[in-house]
């Protein structure tokens, strides 16, 4: 199974969006494992309107849009992280992160322990806008830190040339191209968008 891990230096900055086009170009299959949050639409759900794929269930969804130790305690529910191993499946797939690496899925663990166990690429998403590069080289180096394959970084925003620059020479980390924000958010719109996306590159390190 090939599988590629979508992760992001932040919550909110276009990690889903981007999965969701990934998915598409890679004919793939999509799963988050672990979604918080329910009141609005789910990541999953955005995923398999966007990219026309197959998306797998998550293995938990908690109502409380914080981080998932907390959601979970809200719930009484305790995450056992033998369910977060990547199902199997038919081609590629794409799994997602619940928010930064540094996120807690318990009072033990990090969700990105579980990235390291995974023993998959990882395509970081970043944002461009200000505090990205101390952002991204963080998490760049948390990854490596723990023996992840780095696949490079994708950026979502605003053209910042220097900051991509920046990220990618002093990250030593592939620029995988740019995501632009899309008022008009829909299939067609992202495939247009993400022909600036390096897919090759990512295809390579699966």
């Amino acid at each position: 199974m090939s599988t590629i891990i979508v992760t992001g230096t932040d919550t909110g900055i276009g990690k889903t969006v981007f999965s969701a086009g990934l998915t598409r170009a890679l004919g793939a299959t999509y799963w988050k494992p672990v979604q918080s949050g329910l009141d609005e639409a789910t990541d999953s759900e955005t995923v398999a309107h966007l990219s026309g794929r197959p998306v797998l269930p998550e293995a938990y969804r908690l109502q409380l849009p914080a981080s998932p130790h907390l959601s979970a305690e809200a719930e009484g529910v305790e995450i056992n992280l033998a369910r977060l191993a990547p199902p199997p499946v038919e081609g590629p797939l794409v799994i997602e992160g619940a928010g930064g690496l540094m996120v807690p899925l318990t009072r033990q663990h990090l969700f990105l322990d579980v990235i390291a166990g995974w023993k998959a690429p990882v395509v970081l998403v970043a944002r461009t806008s200000l505090g990205t590069i101390n952002h991204s080289l963080l998490s760049l180096t948390a990854l490596r830190s723990m023996g992840c394959t780095v696949a490079g970084v994708a950026f979502v925003g605003d053209e910042m040339a220097d900051s991509r620059r920046t990220i990618a020479e002093m990250g030593q980390v592939r620029d995988l191209g740019r995501l632009p924000f899309l008022a008009d958010l829909t299939p067609d719109a992202l495939v247009a968008a993400f022909k600036a996306i390096d897919v090759a590159a990512i295809r390579e390190s699966l």
